[in-house]
């Protein structure tokens, strides 16, 4: 994964943003999600509608980058000792919150939109925000000494299906699956490891008759 998170605003612009992001989450609390409109949030919001128009182009945006907000962790991953554990607690938590009723309206508000003068879909960005949580993870284990699976490789073998069955079903992930999808991400970079260690030592091997 190479793609970034874009720059958040400063100054007035991010004031403005922190209070329609707030007045967002207080009318969908009040009144619903369904009857949320641009109008409202701008007055709850003490903005112009003009304002929201302006700066995300019209309520889907805006949803969306809110729902992006909920992506960004407020802290670094746990550290229970080893990269295997430090993925399945991660993991077991990124399903149960995008498993909860939060968590799948914040997925669909993300599909549904892009930020407004940005060429990266919201999709996109939540997904950087995503692997930034297991590189720091997959960095440790390195650090430890682990083999470690590749970020794409958790993405596609852990994130992905969880998403899918969260989203399109028939059954909806489950704590032994996560489990599961972990283990099998790290059997694989075992696997891996073991491959590379092989072929250094053929290569080893095939270097002592050359010097000679």
């Amino acid at each position: 994964m190479t793609s970034k998170p874009a720059p958040r605003p400063g100054g007035r612009s991010a004031r403005v943003q922190a209070a329609v992001h707030r007045a967002t989450h207080e009318l969908a609390e009040q009144i619903g999600r369904a009857q949320l409109t641009v109008p409202l949030i701008a007055a709850q919001a003490g903005v112009t509608p003009s304002t929201i128009y302006r700066r995300w182009g019209d309520l889907a945006e805006l949803l969306a980058d809110v729902a992006l907000d909920r992506f960004r962790a407020d802290t670094e991953p746990a550290d229970t000792g080893t990269a295997e554990g430090d993925l399945q607690a991660w993991a077991e938590q990124f399903f149960e919150e995008m498993g909860s009723e939060v968590g799948q309206t914040m997925l669909r508000d993300v599909l549904a939109g892009r930020i407004q003068g940005s060429a990266m879909a919201v999709p996109s960005q939540c997904a950087a925000y995503t692997a930034s949580q297991i590189e720091i993870i997959l960095a440790r284990g390195l650090a430890r000494g682990e083999a470690v699976p590749t970020v794409e490789a958790i993405m596609d073998g852990v994130v992905a299906p969880i998403i899918y069955r969260t989203l399109f079903g028939p059954a909806r992930a489950s704590h032994a699956l996560v489990r599961e999808l972990v283990a099998g991400c790290m059997r694989g970079a075992g696997r891996t490891g073991a491959q590379r260690s092989d072929a250094a030592l053929a290569l080893d091997g095939l270097a002592g008759p050359m010097l000679e």
